[in-house]
């Protein structure tokens, strides 16, 4: 599998997790020029934020932008509300978790966009994945596709023909033991990422995050460096 990349550049959306690591691996592979963004929404979970530095230093893309968008007060979700407790022992398959954030992908790839077309890029590549976050909106192939018909109609380089912007979700239909099979190919430093909802120095082991990220090293055949082992 190949993430297709505009001739002029490509934006990554990197959080500092297993899947935007994995998409900035593959990203980094192609020609052009790479460019990480990561963005600060008011996550509790912040301590992805030194990952994405980490990643954005390993593989060497040309600029590591992290902004920061204060729309954290004003979303409902047990990521940026911190008298909201994380769900610890999983979310039934099929409903939305708690941990959804209000338009969160439309904020970030709307500001991607942006970037995007400020530096002359015409691919954003977001590490979005249809199978085990099916409860989340905003990673159904459907909203992308919106997306990519949006940005053509609101930048300048769109409407005047410069730029067909693409969207671009190398991981959408892919399990978390695919991603974790596809990073050791790509040689993806796992150390350097960070998947756990609580943050802190070590991961929790028991929000979603952590849940889906221990299954798929489990089903890949593969030690997580994250986790220690006695």
């Amino acid at each position: 599998m190949t993430a297709r990349r505009g001739a002029r550049g490509t934006v990554v959306l990197l959080s500092g997790g297993m899947d935007s690591a994995t998409c900035l691996a593959l990203v980094a592979r192609e020609r052009g020029p790479v460019y990480a963004l990561t963005v600060r929404y008011g996550q509790r979970h912040d301590r992805e934020l030194r990952s994405a530095r980490a990643l954005a230093r390993r593989f060497r893309v040309r600029e590591h932008a992290t902004v920061t968008v204060p729309v954290g007060p004003l979303l409902s979700s047990a990521l940026t509300d911190r008298t909201r407790k994380v769900p610890l022992h999983g979310t039934r398959r099929g409903r939305i978790p708690s941990t959804y954030v209000p338009a969160r992908n439309t904020i970030l790839l709307a500001v991607a966009l942006g970037y995007a077309e400020s530096r002359g890029a015409s691919t954003i590549v977001i590490g979005a994945n249809a199978i085990d976050y099916s409860g989340y909106p905003d990673c159904r192939p459907a909203f992308l596709r919106a997306f990519e018909r949006l940005a053509r109609l609101a930048t300048k380089a769109g409407v005047e023909g410069r730029t067909r912007f693409r969207v671009r979700a190398p991981l959408l239909r892919t399990t978390k033991a695919g991603i974790v099979r596809w990073g050791e190919r790509l040689h993806v430093p796992w150390g350097l990422t960070w998947s756990c909802y609580l943050g802190g120095r070590s991961p929790c082991g028991r929000c979603d995050a952590c849940r889906l990220r221990a299954l798929g090293f489990r089903e890949a055949g593969v030690r997580d460096p994250l986790v220690r082992t006695r």
